[in-house]
């Protein structure tokens, strides 16, 4: 009997929280002084932590936000509720949005000044064709020295701001829109939606709250953090401040054994690295159980396959003596790369089998009268809109989604008008008008049911780099073109975080208006004194001097592809292995769905592929070792579950208490010393 089966976690997980039956909107004059103290304390800290150690403030910002503000609240005798700390923890998240660095979309100017500098960028050819609206030239970064206040980043500077308002418009589109469809018709779990949710309801408990033991939790994941941020941040950063030279008493990024195990002989071009970040170890508790170990299955399967694929002659551009990085890069180019495109075909695909079949059933009049109520009851309730949730009609929802597609492609046809009398270079929107309405809305399905089912989501990179090959556009500058290609599963957990907490929907819609602007200006005004402060990247910011080279050559190896000659990506894309990752994933999942398995294995498997953070991965596993064989047996699934995700929530803040006071004092030295003081 071919029936749709789920996995038993998945209605764990769902149950650990039930959405309530009364909305509030939660604004008020409390956020705009939280927009403030977002905008000049948190944004820079995050910045300066992303350059030190690839991290920002993240979550722990949102957190202390929250927790400052409770506790004024209390000392004037007032309580916050669930929708006010909501609404505080979604503002900050807006603050610290940004791709390379966390700190704002206008941070990404600090990568840019670096990737139109690098060698890597350079050699390749790449450097040369940035756009004058992504970076000025190195000649003219290179006069003007380290700072934005010049004629020649004011078109990169609008051309972000830009970008960020049509992207916070598109956040009300096909996001929600998903949301709808996988939270309320196909009722997904969405195991990390409860992390922040149950961490809000924790902080908005009054002395008479009949559930103290959610603060209790969120104070003791708060005093770890603060320990341990104490150690791993504080001491290597202020160190670095004021004596010139950090004492780490952790590694930081990683502890690097690559060039030591790995050789010729013994474990060729196996990537090892040990990450002494305790998040890993409390993330690892947190995650669904079987998704944990599926990543130990990939990460196991990464050191098994990499001595025999060297050996056979795969692995040709490895060398003894590379580190992690390196081993990392050269892998991936010979072999991993194609094999984990092909691995999230499958997913792709499985992820769609479901729906496909309903729907080709319906066609051809063979449902059954389940299949045939169920449908109906499906669509009704996605259309249905609850007025005391402040539900948007989803006809709107995907009315902005079509404005804002529209809106990424005429923002190209602008920016890549192309020579009027060849039409060499111009801007091919009717092919990118198609990707966005095609397969755009497919792929964001597959990640948002992703989201719901394990926490996470996957990248279709070929589909990416296949994309701009078949535009027929030659040149690297369509790389930097705002092509219609965004991740919704992010915005979709926030819409569930906003169900559970009881928030209406219109509270956030007043919190983008205020925040935006004020958050535009403070992070351009500190990504300026930070680079004034030390070039980027360098000694100052080891992180940064670790990993941007990797991904200099990462971004500039995909820009090629388009280029005139030879592509050294196409040289490493090879379509049989795909073929292998696609056919290997379909059996895996069906294999595990015949024997009624978790198929959260295949999914962690894809993520622990040669990935970045070996010892990470390492982490999770005895987090998820300990929450299973430990704490579950004395507390409960579920009781469990509840605590280790408040206790994560205040883990977070503790280490963004810890590392927002580093920053500060790291800010006022280099201030200090600048100035001449």
């Amino acid at each position: 009997m071919a029936e749709r089966r789920q996995d038993q976690e998945i209605q764990q997980y769902r149950d650990l929280m039930k959405a309530p039956d009364r909305f509030e909107d939660g604004f008020g004059p409390k956020m705009i002084f939280a927009a403030i103290f977002l905008g000049f304390v948190m944004v820079p800290g995050s910045i300066y932590l992303s350059l030190f150690m690839g991290t920002g403030l993240g979550p722990a910002a949102q957190w202390v936000t929250v927790i400052l503000f409770a506790e004024v609240a209390r000392r004037s005798m007032k309580e916050l509720r669930v929708q006010e700390i909501f609404l505080l923890y979604y503002m900050a998240g807006i603050a610290l949005s940004g791709g390379i660095l966390q700190g704002g979309l206008i941070s990404q100017l600090l990568w840019n000044q670096y990737l139109v500098q690098s060698q890597a960028a350079i050699s390749m050819g790449v450097a040369q064709e940035i756009p004058w609206w992504v970076a000025p030239q190195l000649e003219e970064i290179e006069a003007a020295g380290r700072t934005f206040f010049t004629r020649a980043w004011l078109g990169p500077i609008l051309f972000i701001v830009g970008l960020m308002l049509v992207q916070r418009i598109d956040h009300f589109g096909l996001g929600y829109t998903l949301y709808r469809l996988t939270a309320h018709v196909e009722k997904l779990p969405f195991p990390m939606a409860p992390v922040g949710a149950l961490a809000v309801t924790a902080l908005a408990e009054s002395r008479a709250n009949r559930q103290p033991w959610r603060w209790r939790c969120f104070s003791l994941g708060g005093v770890i953090g603060i320990a341990f941020g104490a150690v791993y941040i504080g001491i290597p950063t202020i160190t670095g401040a004021f004596f010139g030279e950090s004492i780490r008493v952790l590694p930081i990024p990683w502890l690097d054994f690559t060039p030591a195990i790995s050789t010729p002989d013994f474990m060729p071009a196996v990537p090892l690295n040990i990450s002494f970040d305790a998040t890993f170890l409390i993330i690892g508790m947190v995650l669904p159980f079987w998704a944990v170990m599926g990543g130990l299955v990939g990460l196991l399967a990464t050191w098994i396959m990499a001595p025999f694929l060297y050996k056979a002659g795969v692995l040709t551009s490895w060398q003894p003596g590379m580190r992690v990085v390196d081993t990392l890069y050269s892998n991936n180019i010979d072999f991993f790369l194609s094999l984990n495109i092909g691995l999230m075909f499958a997913i792709f695909l499985v992820s769609l089998y479901p729906l496909i079949r309903m729907i080709m059933r319906g066609i051809q009049g063979r449902r059954s009268p389940e299949e045939s109520g169920t449908l109906r009851a499906s669509l009704k309730e996605l259309f249905t809109r609850n007025r005391e949730r402040g539900d948007l009609p989803i006809l709107i929802s995907l009315s902005i989604y079509v404005f804002s597609a529209i809106s990424y492609i005429l923002i190209c046809v602008w920016l890549m008008p192309g020579d009027p009398e060849t039409g060499a270079g111009r801007f091919p929107w009717l092919f990118f008008l198609g990707f966005a309405f095609i397969y755009q809305p497919i792929i964001s399905y597959v990640n948002a049911k992703l989201e719901g089912m394990v926490g996470q989501n996957v990248q279709l990179p070929l589909v990416q780099q296949a994309a701009y090959i078949l535009s027929g556009y030659k040149g690297a500058e369509i790389w930097f073109a705002p092509i219609p290609l965004n991740d919704y599963s992010h915005s979709v957990r926030e819409f569930r975080i906003l169900e559970l907490t009881g928030t209406r929907l219109f509270g956030i819609i007043k919190v983008e208006l205020l925040a935006i602007p004020i958050l535009l200006v403070s992070s351009f005004l500190f990504c300026e004194l930070i680079w004034r402060l030390a070039p980027i990247p360098s000694e100052a910011y080891p992180f940064t001097e670790e990993v941007w080279r990797l991904q200099a050559l990462n971004f500039s190896l995909m820009a090629t592809s388009t280029m005139e000659g030879s592509s050294p990506f196409m040289e490493a894309l090879k379509f049989d292995v795909v073929g292998y990752g696609l056919i290997g994933g379909v059996i895996a999942f069906t294999f595990l769905t015949f024997l009624g398995l978790p198929t959260f294995l295949v999914y962690g498997a894809v993520r622990g592929l040669n990935q970045t953070q070996p010892g990470g991965i390492l982490l999770e596993v005895i987090g998820a070792l300990i929450g299973r064989l430990y704490l579950q047996r004395k507390f409960g699934h579920q009781l469990y579950k509840q605590y280790v995700m408040v206790i994560f929530a205040g883990f977070s803040a503790g280490m963004g208490l810890s590392g927002m006071a580093s920053v500060a004092l790291v800010l006022i030295a280099n201030s200090m010393t600048t100035v001449g003081y």
